[in-house]
């Protein structure tokens, strides 16, 4: 199936929608899936729509890459804002969100944030085999997506364009390929932008992600807060003169600039794109993904293999275990130091009365309790946890605080945590 031409487009979010609404040019949104509600989808994405501004899901929690196989009901919940948006495709990542459980008889941790899978063949297996799941499991053709990456596995067997050149010939998968993140893995890892490009098959290329970053240190951050750089665009021009790419996206979560600096970057992008000179024309067809009747499976072995060095190396970020052998202890530690600012920054999005209660011991109280516990559950999940963990220890920062902070506790979670005993005697 010949995906449509979906041109310019922007991340839809909640923060600049009027600007949105507003904007030239704009030929498609992009919405991240586990943020809409298909029965209540927000009035300024019906307008766009009513407009005929095509809406793409991009999903973040499916975890395609890890060892188990994809949650069914994460499949149906995404396949349900397909048709709610009526989107012509949907959209995921090539990492892994969370490991442990069963599979491994270690404890199920969340990583709260993609993580990359290693570049070898048992990982390759693992990802095609979820990708064809779920490819049986949505209405509409899925793509998927390089990610940046701080840490690199040690003995890949593959390059990143040559992990991603076997995935679509196996699987008949479209990619979404970001080249904010090609610059990451660039300077994060010393990895040839240009090389990726040569490598992979660009006739997959369903639509491209462009966004900016910041470098703290040495290490490139994938920010999606901050400015285009010229070296993402550079990357965005040579891929341009390699393939007329279907779509191009600029992507925006944090630090929203005013409307006329977001409409600056996509003449930019636009530039870029023209600046590259469409190369081919990048309709021909990937594979046709196989039948729903002839997926096959693999075996439970290969899973367990790939499922054992994950957890390893998500308790190893998450819960303070030792560094897995091979990896770079300085650049594992920056890596669990930016989950959990990503994890603070998130609880502070969905639960914004906490650091409104909290004030500015939120941050120093979260990042505290994120050590010492590792998220097992969602961003919701985690904000009840944190909440309840201060109340019952009694480290909310006065009596006025504590009472705000418990009625909001329990106005979504029931019962009231029970300090410990030697608090309650104090």
């Amino acid at each position: 199936m010949t995906l449509q031409r979906l041109g310019t487009g922007i991340g839809w979010r909640p923060e600049i929608a009027d600007a949105v609404e507003r904007m030239p040019g704009i030929d498609w949104v992009e919405v991240v899936a586990e943020n809409t509600c298909p029965g209540h989808l927000p009035e300024s994405l019906r307008r766009l729509r009513e407009r005929g501004v095509t809406v793409v899901p991009h999903g973040v929690a499916l975890g395609l890459g890890g060892a188990d196989r994809p949650d069914e009901e994460r499949l149906a919940a995404l396949a349900e804002r397909v048709a709610a948006l009526g989107a012509p495709l949907v959209t995921e990542h090539i990492a892994f969100v969370r490991a442990g459980g069963p599979l491994t008889a270690s404890p199920a941790l969340e990583a709260g944030h993609l993580l990359p899978v290693p570049r070898t063949r048992d990982a390759l297996d693992v990802l095609c085999a979820n990708i064809r799941i779920a490819q049986a499991a949505l209405p509409v053709p899925l793509a998927v997506e390089n990610i940046a990456a701080l840490i690199a596995w040690p003995g890949e067997e593959m390059t990143e364009g040559q992990f991603l050149y076997d995935l679509v010939d196996r699987t008949g998968v479209r990619l979404l390929i970001d080249v904010a993140n090609l610059h990451t893995n660039h300077v994060n890892r010393g990895e040839d932008p240009a090389k990726a490009l040569a490598e992979l098959p660009v006739e997959a290329i369903a639509y491209v992600h462009v966004a900016g970053g910041v470098e703290r240190d040495g290490v490139w951050h994938d920010s999606h807060a901050h400015p285009v750089p010229p070296a993402v665009l550079d990357i965005l021009t040579d891929l341009a003169s390699r393939v007329a790419p279907p779509g191009v996206l600029l992507e925006r979560d944090d630090l929203f600039p005013e409307p006329a600096e977001l409409e600056r970057e996509l003449g930019a992008i636009r530039a870029a794109v023209a600046a590259g000179g469409g190369g081919a024309d990048g309709r021909s067809e990937p594979p046709a993904p196989p039948a729903a009747a002839e997926i096959p499976d693999i075996a439970d072995a290969t899973r367990q293999r790939v499922g054992l060095a994950q957890a390893a190396v998500l308790s190893s970020l998450v819960a303070g275990t030792p560094v897995p052998e091979g990896f770079d202890r300085v650049r594992m530690g920056v890596q669990a130091r930016a989950l959990a600012a990503k994890r603070a920054d998130v609880v502070a999005k969905v639960a914004p009365e906490l650091p409104e209660i909290l004030g500015t011991a939120y941050r120093e109280a979260f990042l505290a309790y994120a050590q010492r516990r590792p998220m097992t559950g969602g961003y919701r999940r985690d904000a009840l946890d944190f909440a309840a963990e201060l109340l019952r220890e009694g480290r909310t920062g006065g009596s006025g605080t504590h009472r705000r902070l418990r009625a909001w506790w329990l106005q979504r979670s029931g019962p009231a945590p029970r300090r410990r005993a030697l608090l309650r005697r104090a």
